[in-house]
C-alpha cells in the first residue's frame, strides 16, 4: 500500500469508511495522531494512566485532554454525518476506547502513513513549507 487510491470507501461501521478515517487521521495534530496510534496498538483500549505514562515528559500529564482537542474538532468537520466518535472517552471506567471494527482500518491507514509520511499533517512536505 503507498498511496490513499488503495483505501476503501465502503461503510465500516457508524458511517465510518478507510477514506473517511485517513482524511480524518492526517488532518489531526500530530501527537493526537501519536495518541490514537497508541490506542490501537495495543488493541483498542488504554487507560487514562497508561497514556498518560506512554507519554510523559513528552506530553505532560495536564496536557492529554488539550492534545486531544484536535480530534473533537477534526472528527465533526471530517467524520460521518451521525458524528460516531473515533476515540471515546470512558469517564467512569477511566479509558480511551476504539471500536474494534475500526482497528485494522487504522493500521493500514498507519502503514501507508509510516511510508509516505508526506501524507500527514506536520509531515515533511508541510514542514518544508514553514
Amino acid at each position: 500500500m503507498s498511496d490513499t487510491q488503495d483505501l476503501g470507501d465502503d461503510v465500516i461501521k457508524d458511517g465510518w469508511s478507510e477514506q473517511m478515517l485517513f482524511q480524518v487521521i492526517a488532518a489531526l495534530m500530530p501527537r493526537a495522531r501519536e495518541v490514537i496510534r497508541r490506542v490501537v496498538d495495543v488493541g483498542g483500549t488504554a487507560t487514562y494512566h497508561s497514556v498518560q505514562q506512554y507519554f510523559a515528559p513528552a506530553i505532560p500529564r495536564s496536557k492529554i485532554g488539550g492534545t486531544l482537542t484536535s480530534i473533537q474538532a477534526v472528527v465533526p468537520r471530517l467524520g460521518p454525518d451521525n458524528r460516531a466518535k473515533l476515540l471515546q472517552r470512558d469517564e467512569q471506567a477511566r479509558v480511551y476506547r476504539i471500536d474494534r471494527e475500526l482497528l485494522e482500518p487504522i493500521r493500514r491507514i498507519f502503514a501507508l502513513a509510516d511510508v509516505r509520511t508526506d501524507l500527514l499533517r506536520g509531515g515533511p512536505s508541510e514542514a518544508t513549507v514553514a
